[in-house]
Order: structure tokens, then sequence, then C-alpha cells
């Protein structure tokens, strides 16, 4: 638990997710009517994705009940409970009202998005910077992108504008061209996936004509 009085624990993160004062009086007017509310904490966990968007469950939870890695702190009279699980995707994300004031309830405002791609296993990459691309788009990338009727077909391998590595072009077929995903997939996704594996590799260009396809979005 990140909150000890043991001289030796590690300091906790202050505010991963922070809350706005209309929400705070929200959120505590809910609290005093539980049982106990003192012993309480607001616990905010990532639970999955929708879409490019996280899935969150608000709920109360003990204190004494909180996992021995989750992250506490206190916002002004506050606890928050992180899972740790759920740290790096809420880190700077903030707690608020809906800006519709007929809209009920609590929304967060998260700057960070969930890869598109989902969770990339670990892969052995051997070969020229050409081969290395070509590996990963078949054993990870492309049958990720199968379940969505797509995938990806490297173009080319070029020399960075600076000398400074290469720059892989790329485009995206079957169910991502013309797909308004598509961009967001190969930003956030493909070209993640890429510059992480492959050092070498600087840059990553869709080369894609999105204005043809069944539902272009670049027209």
């Amino acid at each position: 638990m990140s909150i000890d009085t043991d001289e030796t624990a590690t300091e906790a993160p202050e505010r991963i997710l922070d809350v706005t004062s209309a929400a705070l009086e929200t959120v505590l007017g809910i609290l005093a009517d539980e049982d106990e509310p003192d012993g309480l904490a607001l616990r905010v966990e990532i639970t999955g994705v929708a879409g490019v968007e996280y899935e969150y469950d608000l709920a109360f939870e003990t204190l004494a009940d909180a996992a021995g890695d989750d992250v506490i702190y206190e916002v002004e009279g506050l606890s928050v409970i992180v899972p740790a699980n759920t740290v790096e995707g809420l880190q700077g994300s903030t707690l608020d009202l809906p800006a519709n004031p007929n809209q009920p309830g609590l929304v967060i405002r998260n700057p960070n998005r969930p890869n598109p791609l989902g969770m990339m296993g670990d892969v052995e990459l051997t070969g020229t910077t050409i081969e290395k691309v070509q590996q990963l788009l078949e054993q990870q990338i492309n049958p990720m992108l199968a379940s969505h009727g797509g995938f990806a077909t490297l173009v080319s391998v070029e020399p960075a504008a600076d000398g400074d590595g290469e720059v892989v072009h790329l485009t995206m077929g079957g169910g991502c061209q013309g797909c308004s995903m598509s961009a967001l997939t190969l930003t956030e996704g493909i070209k993640t996936a890429i510059l992480d594996t492959i050092t070498e590799v600087t840059d990553v260009v869709d080369a894609t004509d999105h204005t043809a396809g069944a539902t272009p979005y670049y027209t």
C-alpha cells in the first residue's frame, strides 16, 4: 500500500487522478450517505477498452481492503485508491462533472489512450530492417488487425532525410482502408510497436490512399 507509516515506504505519486472541486463536492456528498464513511475511499480502476477510450469502474472501498500495491492518496479529504495496473493509464487524468449540466454522473478526462492493437507479446526479430518489419507485421500486427478485417503492408524502408535512422512506409488494407479508425491504429498502434521494437526505425509513414475503399474519410 502506498500510504504507509513505515519510514522506508515509497512515497506515493501525487494525484494520479485529480478531482475538480465540483466533482469532489458530488463525491463527498454521496460518501456522506454511506455507512461508516470515514473508513471508505474512492477506488478508480480501468476495467477495459471501448474503441479509443478506456472503460472505468468507480466505487467506494474500505481502505483496509486495499491491495498491497494499490496507490492511495488524499484529495481535499477524499481518499482515492488507484490499483497498480491502472496507474499508467490513468496518470494525469481528472475526475469531473459532465460539460452538459443535464447529464448525470461523473466523467474522467483522460489524456491517455489505449493501444488500438492491444497487448503486444514478445517477438524475436532478425535480419535487415525490412526483414524485421515483415516479421513484426506477420507475427504480431496483422494477426491483431485481422480481427477487424484489416491488414498492414510494408511498402518500403527508406533512409531518414536527416540521415538519422530509417523510415518505414506502410499501407492499410482490407477493413482498415478508408476507415476513420485506421489512422489512429497506425499512429498509436503500429507506429508505436515498430518504433519500440526496431530501434533503427525513427518514423513510420502512412502511404494508404484513404480516398479509396468503401468508407473513405480523406475526402
